[in-house]
């Protein structure tokens, strides 16, 4: 699924009913999800976090802005916090599935309307910046509301969009597209704040002042301090003691963990405090972290462990937590500090436990039925072969296949997710049949349109199984693979995955055909019969080897 945060700063941070009243336009978008809502008395400025699919972000996003324009009057503002506009900033944040360049042109679509339909001038900033100049916010912002009447008219500082006049009530809005900023602090065992500040004028980019050999701070002939660049890139960081934990912390912003991840940091602070004869105990994240973010710390320690990474997703983030100490002085709860976490589609077919979906499937009711079955049958499938790859994987007599292996595995897992998804997929897919059917059909536009209803959802209750029927051919081949190199002790389970995936590919094939028969689309009837039939023609063949292969091996 493709998700953006946005981080909204809007200039109001004492009157409870505005705030409310604009956050309340964020959450009046389905699909958008109110993480964090943070207002500031003195800084009379509040941030708010939000996330979702991008569309539905941009629009929760402008409906904020809006709502901001008609409360806020800028003229009368004051603040400790810089500001220039009753919405003072609004980044977009990529998450998942979503690129820079993608949140660049998301940006571009918000500016645009903000000022084509509220008249408010716009900066682009950040990723989003026209130019250099207008990269950092804090040009932008420089002179604050009150000096943005005549900024706007000044060579150079034409807005991106909107008027270059003043909207005296609204002010001016900076928006642009950034990357996610992860606030972590790493513990140390000591109470010496000099120590943890050394470690963070080493480590972080804009590192430390140079000094000659009488430790003279070094200037440029402008007067300006050479600096010595730090041992991390795109990371800021200071060193502190908190009292209430009785630690020393180097405390960082990584401003782009593709660029220095969370285990990087982890890592070098070690170093850096095993120099100076103290240690890295644990460290915590503070806020929300994307989920791949804390994946690739997972991914890293099982490799430096020689240990498979063709496991579920919740265990190897539980090896990052481990590794990293995050649980060392609070709780790291996966389900409230990963942001994928706080907004996962609900899945009430594939959470529930074996013996709750077997009853479910028992009862009167023709959903969840055989398709959602055969999904759930390939998903066993695709566990079994990642589970065989997994008792391989890493094993003395395995090695000359020790890539592959992991390979298999890895796929499995990503098959065993997809198919789980399926599960659910094909129980709603026949409840939208029944909406469609159950729509009016009293005029002829009525008529048109449930039948076009009906149609579409018929499609779609059809593209579930064939998909499943896909995946679960995949995993038959997977299956077929790791029982010829893979652990000789659990080639039978090599066996059942075959068997259970071609069960699922059989059973997702009747689902086909049986909503085929409904659909008045030859050519769409014909296309999908033809690939369909090709998957089972070719399951057919792959399980008589794979039966042949096993019966072999089992004598």
């Amino acid at each position: 699924m493709k998700l953006i945060e946005c981080v909204p700063n809007f200039s109001e941070g004492v009157d409870e009913s505005i705030i409310s009243q604009i956050t309340n336009e964020i959450c009046s978008i389905n699909g958008v999800t109110l993480l964090d809502v943070d207002p500031g008395k003195d800084t009379n400025r509040t941030v708010v976090t939000f996330i979702g699919m991008p569309d539905q972000v941009i629009e929760a996003a402008f409906l904020a802005i809006k709502k901001a324009s008609e409360l806020i009057d800028m003229s009368n503002h004051k603040g400790e916090h810089p500001r220039m506009g009753a919405t003072d900033v609004c980044p977009l944040i990529p998450v998942a599935e979503v690129s820079m360049e993608e949140c660049v042109q998301y940006s571009h679509q918000l500016a645009k309307k903000v000022a084509d339909e509220l008249n408010i001038s716009v900066f682009l900033y950040e990723e989003s910046a026209s130019n250099a100049k207008r990269k950092n916010l804090s040009n932008i912002r420089k002179g604050e509301y009150e000096a943005m009447e005549e900024k706007l008219q000044t060579k150079g500082w034409t807005p991106d969009y909107g008027p270059i006049s003043l909207n005296t009530k609204s002010g001016v809005t900076a928006i642009g597209a950034r990357n996610f900023l992860i606030a972590y602090n790493i513990n140390l065992n000591t109470r010496d704040k000099k120590i943890a500040s050394d470690i963070a004028l080493d480590i972080r980019e804009a590192g430390r002042a140079k000094r000659d050999k009488n430790n003279k701070i070094l200037r440029k002939k402008d007067g300006s301090i050479i600096k010595v660049p730090g041992s991390l890139k795109k990371t800021k960081a200071v060193g502190w003691y908190i009292g209430e934990y009785k630690k020393a912390q180097v405390s960082l912003n990584l401003t782009n963990y593709k660029v220095t991840s969370i285990h990087s940091a982890f890592e070098e602070v070690r170093k850096q405090a095993n120099k100076r004869g103290v240690r890295v105990t644990g460290s915590e994240i503070v806020g929300l972290v994307p989920k791949q973010a804390i994946l690739e710390s997972g991914f890293f320690y099982l490799n430096k462990q020689n240990k498979s990474t063709a496991i579920p997703e919740k265990d190897i983030i539980d090896i990052a937590i481990d590794s990293l100490g995050l649980n060392e002085i609070s709780i790291f709860n996966q389900s409230e500090s990963i942001v994928e976490n706080r907004i996962q589609e609900k899945k009430p077919l594939a959470n529930l436990s074996v013996s709750r979906f077997t009853d479910e499937v028992s009862q009167e009711s023709p959903a969840p039925g055989g398709g959602s079955v055969s999904a759930q049958a390939g998903a066993l499938a695709s566990a079994l072969v990642s589970m065989v790859a997994n008792l391989s994987f890493g094993k003395k007599e395995y090695l000359t296949n020790k890539e592959l292996i992991l390979d298999i595995g890895i796929q499995a897992q990503s098959l065993k997710k997809d198919l789980l998804n399926l599960v659910d997929l094909d129980s709603n897919a026949f409840d939208e049949i029944m909406i469609a059917f159950r729509m009016p059909k009293k005029t002829e536009n009525q008529i048109i349109d449930r039948d076009a209803a009906i149609m579409a959802a018929t499609k779609h209750a059809i593209d579930i199984p064939f998909k499943t029927m896909e995946l679960s051919m995949k995993a038959l081949t997977l299956s077929k693979k790791i029982m010829k190199i893979g652990n000789k002790n659990s080639i039978s389970d090599a066996g059942v995955a075959s068997e259970m995936s071609f069960a699922a590919i059989r059973g997702a094939y009747m689902n086909v055909l049986i909503n085929l028969k409904d659909l008045n689309d030859e050519g769409y009837v014909f296309k999908t019969l033809n690939k369909a039939n090709k998957i089972l023609t070719k399951s057919d063949r792959e399980i008589k080897i794979s039966r042949q292969y096993i019966e072999k091996q089992l004598k």
